[in-house]
């Protein structure tokens, strides 16, 4: 199961060293690569809800063998891709088959290892592999990139995927279904809430493309507006919704789920900002552009030992406003170097603040986000929590790096255009978290 987690984790980062490649291979400029990126997070957060309810339909065994053989097929034809529309295709079958297998994989974890110290070792276990799946990703992207190409961060997976499938056969016990009388399948909720995001961000990219009539854009956004609202309609009538509109009565966890797309958003953004400034206006290769990002992979490990500790003195509120604030000074500093010229160096502060404002920023949101959960309603709340990450991550791309690299747009610096807007969103996000109590973390209790 850790060894799904950590190749579904290196594909979140993997592919942005290799954009720049990507671009020079097949044609195709800094605002339209966002889909390469995008592609994955809003077909991953939209469906990942689904993907939960499908484990207990089909049972998880199957669904996770069902989930990661199509994940393996999906991330070799990236590999194999002979255009950009069929490499954004593949990278949209690769988030769908993400929502499917991770939450039986977890749900196996779950019920395979006992409440107590075996559950928990075996979750800290299943975390700290996805953690270092993200950071290897920039590292391994450098490395492979440079020496065998980009197609092969896509298709150095595939055999363990493989190698994943059998294990599960082996290794995961059978399990018996849920009665499909008992449980429902909110398709149509499932396609308006991933609906609504990939015409968003098709309205927000194809913006800035000067053969793309505005009209297209226009049409686009408000079919995105459409999807929203019938994506409420849907929920408000389904017997078993996928997000219950009671749900959003909890003010606190709407606000904390806002601001976790908001902060996603900036930092989705800061990764593609760091990769398209050392490489294409510093002309550093890949190799060296993944380990110029060593520090910010290093930090996240630092921060992510740091900010525990931290949650329990300052509160949760606390840490997210420190995470936000930190974003933003990353954010300033990108603007700052790419109006200067900086060398690499310039960007270290950056990468830095970057790492704190994820250790602290989205670390405090989650905790808000599944404060005063029941039993039946944890498994809601992390979920929409995770979307919120991903769908607010797409979001941020298309937006900020979408205008930022469109000259249709604007004649500013596309940096500092996309690192303004981030800017702006992060205010919005510490204006919204502000309004929400503080919570206080619990100290834990002696067994």
């Amino acid at each position: 199961m850790s060894m799904l987690q950590f190749f579904i984790a290196v594909d979140v980062t993997v592919v942005n060293i290799a954009l720049p490649s990507i671009g020079r291979d097949f044609g195709v400029d800094g605002h339209s690569l966002a889909w390469v990126v995008v592609g994955y997070t809003i077909t991953g957060g939209g469906l990942l809800m689904l993907g939960g309810r499908l484990g207990d339909l089909l049972g998880r065994r199957r669904t996770l063998l069902v989930g990661t053989a199509l994940f393996g097929a999906a991330s070799l034809l990236a590999g194999l891709a002979p255009s950009f529309p069929v490499l954004v295709a593949a990278r949209l079958l690769q988030g769908a088959c993400e929502a499917v297998a991770l939450p039986a994989a977890m749900a196996t974890i779950v019920l395979l290892f006992p409440e107590g110290p075996c559950r928990s070792r075996a979750l800290s276990v299943w975390a700290a592999v996805a953690s270092c799946g993200l950071v290897l990703g920039f590292a391994l992207s450098g490395i492979i990139t440079a020496h065998l190409g980009w197609r092969w961060v896509f298709l150095i997976s595939v055999p363990f995927i493989l190698v994943v499938a059998v294990a599960a056969l082996l290794l995961v016990p059978a399990d018996r279904p849920t009665s499909r009388e008992r449980v429902r399948l909110d398709l149509p909720g499932a396609v308006l809430l991933t609906a609504c995001p990939l015409l968003f961000v098709y309205a927000a990219v194809e913006a800035g493309e000067p053969a793309t009539s505005l009209r297209v854009s226009l049409a686009a956004l408000v079919g995105a507006a459409a999807a929203a609202v019938g994506f409420v309609r849907v929920e408000s009538r389904s017997p078993n919704p996928l997000v219950p509109l009671a749900f959003f009565a909890d003010r606190a966890r709407v606000r904390a789920n806002l601001t976790t797309m908001l902060l996603s958003g900036a930092l989705s953004a800061s990764f593609l900002l760091f990769t398209f400034y050392l490489q294409d206006r510093l002309g550093i290769g890949p190799l060296g552009a993944g380990l110029t990002m060593l520090p910010l992979a290093v930090a996240l490990i630092a921060a992510s030992v740091l900010v525990p500790r931290l949650l329990e003195r300052w509160g949760a509120r606390a840490c997210v406003l420190t995470g936000l604030a930190a974003a933003a000074g990353a954010m300033a500093v990108v603007a700052l170097v790419a109006v200067m010229g900086g060398g690499a160096a310039w960007l270290l502060p950056a990468m830095l603040l970057i790492a704190a404002g994820m250790g602290f920023g989205l670390v405090g949101l989650q905790y808000i986000a599944v404060s005063g959960t029941t039993d039946e309603d944890a498994g809601t709340a992390s979920g929409v929590q995770r979307a919120a990450d991903q769908l607010g991550g797409a979001a941020g791309v298309a937006i900020y790096v979408g205008f930022g690299f469109a000259p249709a747009l604007h004649a500013g610096d596309p940096f500092l255009i996309a690192a303004a807007l981030a800017v702006t969103g992060l205010i919005v996000g510490a204006a919204v978290i502000s309004g929400s109590p503080a919570a206080a973390v619990a100290q834990p209790q002696a067994e």
